[in-house]
């Protein structure tokens, strides 16, 4: 039997540069190494993605907190940089690889990564994955290096090429297996979603940063997107999987939808200032003393909940300034802790009133 209580950040990251320009997507190579120490300092145990999949799957066991690396897109510096400052501490890593992104394809310039370093880091044991073969919005039928508007039935091959050709493709050219796909900008809808549990990928990603428990969806496993100018989304990330827990109380999660959320699972808002809610109602008998919700940047906030209806609700008061929000509600029913996570967007630039949903945020 494993050990249902453990808990799992997956951290993502881009380019590794000495002067930021693009802070969205690039860090120095010192802060990484910062970062990377910080792991250790906390006590969070750096895992494979691989073997995060296989507890998941009841296979094996993984220790009680503990964080996955993913490097994003294919750029030279994660081969130069970034992998030395990861095997000097031992820790593993996943590459997302957009295939077109590789040097010789469509958008591999020079600062890409070479099939010859894929082949180095695959044969050191480093885990290779799937992130698209143009790194497109795959909800829009348009091919952006065809300049072309699709049709129903090229939108449905284009469709199959970005997220089942890349893995084919992957797997060809270097003999290796892909069982994951990050989803480009984390822009993703069921259709997409069936698409590549079809193409045989057992995991999908996303940029919606969420602590992982072993009852997490499969299909939408919330990674933290690391950026220069927010260092708070790391310092949230080791924040969210806590202190060691003594005695390893067993959690019950709640999907999400179960609880009809405000904002819903993956919707993005255009206010900073969302009202959260959840119903509790489907749960069971709820101790109202023992409700409690986290919000990602604000830690634990002071929500009302109301056992007439039981909706557990925060208004915020503070500005939320990151792209996503992860929301923690626990409580207990009959003696049993059940927990539910769910995650949101805010627009970029988004105002402090209307609350009107929009594409979801970049990355």
């Amino acid at each position: 039997m494993v050990d249902q209580t453990a808990q799992t950040i997956i951290l993502g990251y881009h380019r590794f540069v000495d002067k930021v320009r693009h802070p969205d997507t690039e860090i120095t190579p010192q802060d990484f190494e910062k970062q990377m120490e910080e792991l250790k300092t906390h006590g969070i145990t750096v895992i494979g993605m691989q073997d995060l999949l296989a507890w998941k799957r009841s296979e094996k066991n993984i220790p009680p907190r503990c964080a996955v690396i993913t490097l994003d897109d294919g750029w030279k510096s994660q081969y130069d940089v970034a992998w030395p400052i990861l095997k000097k501490y031992g820790y593993p890593l996943t590459m997302f690889i957009y295939t077109e992104g590789v040097q010789g394809g469509h958008f591999g310039g020079g600062q890409a990564i070479t099939w010859e370093q894929l082949a180095d880091m695959r044969d050191n044991g480093v885990d290779i994955q799937a992130h698209s073969k143009t790194h497109q919005d795959l909800r829009k039928p348009y091919n952006k290096v065809t300049k072309k508007h699709l049709s129903p039935p090229e939108y449905e091959q284009w469709l199959q090429d970005e997220i089942a050709g890349s893995k084919e493709l992957l797997e060809q050219r270097l003999g290796i297996k892909v069982n994951c796909f990050a989803v480009p900008y984390g822009f993703y809808n069921e259709h997409i979603k069936q698409i590549a549990r079809n193409a045989g990928y057992e995991a999908l990603f996303t940029v919606y940063g969420q602590p992982i428990t072993y009852t997490s969806a499969l299909d939408s496993l919330g990674r933290y997107m690391i950026e220069a100018n927010k260092p708070k989304v790391f310092a949230d990330a080791v924040k969210m999987i806590g202190a060691p827990t003594s005695g390893g109380v067993a959690v019950a999660e709640v999907g999400a939808k179960d609880l009809a959320t405000q904002p819903a699972d993956g919707e993005t808002v255009r206010t900073a200032l969302p009202l959260i809610k959840a119903n509790l109602g489907g749960v069971g008998q709820i101790d109202p003393g023992s409700v409690q919700m986290r919000v990602s940047g604000l830690g634990a906030v002071p929500a009302s909940y109301d056992p007439k209806t039981a909706t557990v609700s925060y208004q915020v008061t503070q500005r939320l300034r990151d792209k996503s929000c992860t929301v923690i509600v626990s409580a207990k029913s009959a003696g049993k802790k059940v927990e539910a996570h769910w995650t949101f967007g805010i627009e970029e630039g988004a105002a402090v009133g209307a609350t009107s949903p929009t594409a979801a945020p970049k990355k």
